[in-house]
């Protein structure tokens, strides 16, 4: 480029730009200067080509489109002078890709450049090739290629970029080397001296063995050799010695390869790769030098893998686990995962095993090591290396360890507990002390299965029953225990309560008094186990106790009008069926073993074990709210064993989890009115950014989607027409969910804006419907689809809307009750002779009903000990979460005005907020709410949120879900925009315009 004083004036015109306009504006002057320059061929001199094919390059990499000169681009291929044909090579590398037709037109000139004797050339067009050749390529120049890399009269420069564009070659089409013919040229090439050549030949040659081993048999002794000319003999020049190294990435691909070949059968090449492999682990260590570390280790981590593959003596593993022993305990953090995870894979050889728990107290000890990723792999290791010998202190460790574990890790660990307990308990009563304290330590991360499967011990081993039944009454005496707890000791003591009857405080009536104080504060799906436990303890009572009687009944008779099926069903059969006598014995006697089956725990661990950053991912998108808190039906886990069964007077078997079927569930609101909750409205959600072009369901007559398999559908705004949407209409939508007046909807011909304002339970909108073009907007037509939850009334809207004018048309909202379903508009319009339609979510959403209230400790503090637990007030763990400092969450929650109370939580890492909803039927309602964030991971929290209302309190908890996980992170999404003046006729700016629907007309015009 020396010389092109143009392209530099050009360059320095663009950074002195004052912003994104100006350089628009002067980079469509310039691409104007090269269109006309470029037809004008009689005055287009070589070095004026050049020099805008250069600019061409430079205005692409700013992100504007020059297709218009891509032909001008490979037309400089074909020059005659290196300048320009570099130019031509290195522009069309960058602005064309593989399938591009133009690049077809080039073959024949990049085929000559090849084939010549200029070696410049060559270079130039083996660069080209090996960056985006395709298959094309490969059918028409591998030949020739391949001369030109066996060519003993190239140099190695040339022969080393043909061994690189072969590779390309190869990958795009591997029918472009015949291995028949090829395997012998490519043990020749293994004999080079030259390290250039060398080293690309072994990165063709990893490739070619990974697709055919046995064709390629005959280069395994050379790639020994390598290793043996590198490691052994160090006969490098100096320049490819790195760090006193012997050319380390070489020794990396020649073991790389040696791991696609079977076993090595000649005892001479087994002992001089052994020989070589005994080198390199003793001559790795660990020094201060970062760049030689990452070297040594590159070439030694390789080597590990080739001993491994190789299934060496048992004195080279030896060695092996002892190196690596020494790596998990050095101070380098990238080395110790290194290590963790090398160590984790030898634990497939089994001679290693022993050797390796030599080493289970530096494991144990990298458990507590800051970096997450490493104490993944401890976890991992400790994980694959138990057994009988040593389950119980790697247990007792896991057990510690969970309750200063991170909320990401807690799942994975408990569930890898229970397996271990389970897999290698050296006695059954120790198994249930595992669980027992696995379920109190982390009752919110263990799942179902969990307690299902020691449940199915305790019924299948008799010996075992009375000690259980005793550890579970323990755990009672506790003033706070996780549900899933009182899940477990109920039925243990429902089924076996009566083995402890002569023990002081377990008779049937102190069980019932201690289990019955624990029903406030269960959720609904635990109510339906505690009936049946209560049930058994009033068979099982000897004497019997009239006093128990008489309080079991009483609960009997409470739960009979129940709205929950499940829980006035049994409510109802067992108040029955304890009038009975012996057919009340019959109907509840003790459950039946379980058959024996595989563990469904094992296979959802199977199901997990992954890599570090891949059940990273898993961990965030499973997005499981804990057993505790959230009022859903469990999903079944596949190839889970049975469900546990409680029976009933019909003789069917019930699941003890059955959830009430009128619970709030994710797409669903409960109802005090049974009718309106089986045919009330199914929510109404959308993806960020997602606009789609299919009908996701049918729309009932309510206007929202009907259900179809008992799930909802979930419809987005669907456009039915090919029109181009300006802008995303999804986040059009978030953004104006946290502020009053915005743009909803834009395409080339029409604009539609909102303008809000709210009071209570009321709310007026008005849309803003602005043709943008100088032919009318024709058969406009616009209908709102409520959902049962809001009163609508929209104004109607003209038929049709002249050119360059707006038109508007009010819509008043009313909110009857709580929930997170929105309104949809379905608007269409003729524009000539398109037809062009959309449905649009209104931004009528929960927040918009909720009314900032600040309230100090002693208002505050009363009004939440009051929530007792569910449904009042729910707790749930988010995953997944936008990492936000505090400042930032307080600002979103202000955003969507829930207000934060700032020194009411001792904790600093904690948020606490208060709101007042409004509704036709809760009236004005204070809604409470509590953030715990976690400093370790910001990507996940702990939310509880409590209202008077358990539907308000479920949907408000759900909605700051969505705000958390799913609604896209702004600036402008966190502060609300101020209210935008009432629609003038002036002149606005763009920035203006497009923040104030009312003034689209004054825009256009």
């Amino acid at each position: 480029m020396t010389g092109m004083r143009g392209l530099s004036v050009f360059i320095s015109d663009i950074r002195n730009c004052q912003n994104k306009e100006a350089e628009r504006l002067r980079v469509d002057k310039e691409l104007g200067n090269i269109r006309t320059c470029f037809k004008n061929e009689k005055v287009l001199t070589p070095y004026k080509k050049k020099k805008y094919v250069w600019k061409m390059l430079y205005i692409h990499m700013l992100g504007y489109d020059v297709d218009f000169g891509h032909m001008e681009a490979v037309s400089l291929i074909s020059a005659p002078k290196y300048p320009e044909k570099q130019v031509g090579y290195i522009v069309t590398s960058c602005l064309l890709n593989e399938n591009h037709d133009f690049l077809r037109l080039a073959i024949n000139t990049v085929r000559n450049d090849i084939i010549g004797r200029n070696e410049t050339f060559q270079c130039l067009a083996l660069t080209l090739v090996g960056n985006i050749g395709g298959r094309d390529f490969a059918e028409s120049l591998a030949p020739d290629v391949q001369k030109l890399l066996i060519s003993s009269s190239c140099r190695p420069l040339v022969r080393k970029k043909a061994a690189l564009c072969l590779l390309r070659l190869f990958r795009k089409n591997p029918d472009a080397i015949n291995a028949d013919g090829w395997a012998d040229r490519m043990a020749q090439l293994l004999d080079e001296r030259d390290l250039g050549v060398l080293t690309s030949s072994t990165s063709l040659l990893v490739s070619l063995v990974s697709n055919n081993h046995e064709a390629y048999s005959s280069c395994l002794p050379k790639c020994v050799k390598i290793l043996e000319r590198l490691a052994r003999n160090q006969d490098v020049p100096q320049e490819y010695t790195y760090y006193g190294i012997p050319s380390p990435w070489l020794q990396v691909k020649a073991m790389r390869a040696l791991q696609y070949f079977p076993t090595i059968e000649d005892p001479s090449t087994r002992k001089s790769l052994f020989e070589v492999l005994q080198r390199i682990l003793m001559g790795t260590d660990v020094v201060k030098n970062v760049n030689k570390n990452n070297a040594s280790h590159a070439v030694l981590f390789e080597a590990l893998s080739l001993v491994m593959h190789l299934d060496a003596e048992k004195e080279m593993m030896s060695q092996c686990v002892a190196l690596l022993g020494k790596f998990i305990s050095v101070r380098e953090p990238n080395i110790r995962y290194l290590g963790l995870e090398n160590m984790t894979r030898m634990l497939m050889v089994t001679d290693v095993q022993d050797i390796i728990k030599k080493h289970q107290s530096q494991i144990i000890t990298s458990l507590k090591d800051p970096d997450i990723s490493i104490r993944r792999r401890a976890l991992d290791l400790l994980y694959g290396m138990c057994d009988v010998s040593n389950a119980k202190d790697i247990v007792e460790e896991l057990l510690q360890y969970l309750s200063t574990a991170e909320f990401s890790m807690r799942e994975e660990l408990s569930l890898k507990a229970a397996i271990l307990a389970e897999k290698f308990a050296p006695d059954l009563s120790w198994y249930v002390d595992v669980i027992l304290q696995l379920i109190d330590k982390a009752g919110d991360f263990v799942s179902d299965d969990i307690w299902f499967r020691v449940v199915q011990f305790v019924t299948n081993n008799e010996d075992l029953q009375p000690y259980a039944a005793s550890k579970a009454r323990e755990y009672l005496d506790k003033t706070a225990i996780h549900e899933t707890m009182v899940k477990v000791s109920a039925y243990i003591l429902g089924e076996y309560g009566h083995l402890l009857a002569r023990q002081p405080g377990c008779s049937a009536s102190e069980l019932f008094n201690i289990l019955h104080e624990k029903l406030p504060r269960v959720s609904t799906p635990t109510i339906p186990i505690l009936l049946s436990t209560y049930a058994k303890l009033l068979m099982h009572a000897q004497p019997p106790d009239p006093e128990l009687e008489k309080k079991i009944w009483a609960v009997f008779k409470k739960y009979e009008s129940c709205i929950d099926v499940e829980i006035q069903q049994r409510a109802v059969e067992y108040f029955e069926l304890s009038k009975k006598g012996a057919a009340f014995m019959d109907v509840l006697a003790e459950m039946p073993k379980f058959p024996e089956r595989q563990s469904s725990l094992i296979k959802k661990a199977e199901e997990v074990e992954d890599t570090a950053d891949q059940s990273a991912i898993k961990l965030r998108a499973q997005q499981q709210p804990s057993n505790a808190l959230v009022l859903a039906d469990p999903q079944p886990v596949s190839g889970a064993p049975p469900p546990l069964k409680v029976p009933s007077v019909s003789g069917s078997t019930q699941n003890p989890e059955s959830v009430a079927r009128s619970l709030p569930q994710p797409n669903g609101t409960p109802s005090p009115d049974l009718l309106s909750d089986l045919l009330g409205p199914l929510a109404i959600e959308a993806s960020p950014g997602d606009v789609s072009t299919e009908q996701h369901g049918p729309i009932g007559a309510e206007g929202v989607p009907e259900e179809v398999g008992g799930s909802a559908i979930v419809p987005v705004e669907e456009q039915t027409n090919t029109v181009e949407v300006i802008g995303n209409i999804a986040e059009r939508f978030h953004a104006l969910c946290l502020k009053d007046s915005g743009v909803l909807y834009e395409d080339p011909y029409i604009q539609i804006g909102i303008k809000a304002e709210w009071r209570g339970h009321q709310g007026r909108l008005v849309l803003f419907l602005g043709n943008k073009n100088t032919s009318p907007l024709t058969s406009v037509q616009t209908l709102i689809l409520p959902p049962a939850h809001l009163r609508l009334e929209l104004s109607p809207v003209p038929d049709t809307i002249p050119p360059r004018a707006q038109v508007q048309s009010p819509l008043e909202v009313m909110n009857i009750r709580p929930s997170r379903d929105v309104a949809v508009l379905d608007f269409s319009y003729m524009f000539g002779t398109k037809l062009v339609s959309a449905k649009l979510r209104i931004p009528a959403t929960l927040n918009k009903f909720l009314q900032p209230i600040q309230l100090t400790s002693e208002e505050f503090f009363p009004q939440w000990r009051s929530l007792s637990g569910p449904p009042l007030k729910l707790q749930e763990v988010v995953r997944g979460v936008r990492p936000l400092a505090l400042p930032e969450m307080a600002t979103l929650f202000n955003s969507f005005r829930v207000t934060i109370c700032p020194g009411l939580d001792p904790n600093p890492n904690n948020l606490v907020a208060s709101s007042t909803f409004y509704s036709e039927s809760t009236g004005a309602m204070i809604c409470l709410a509590r953030i715990e964030t976690d400093p370790a991971d910001r990507t996940q929290l702990r939310l509880t949120v409590g209202s008077g209302d358990p539907t308000l309190t479920f949907e408000l908890k759900e909605f700051i879900k969505e705000q958390l996980i799913t609604i896209p992170m702004g600036s402008r999404a966190l502060v609300p925009a101020p209210t935008p003046a009432p629609p003038v006729a002036q002149p606005l700016s763009p920035a203006a315009l497009a923040d104030d629907p009312g003034a689209l007309l004054a825009g256009l015009l």
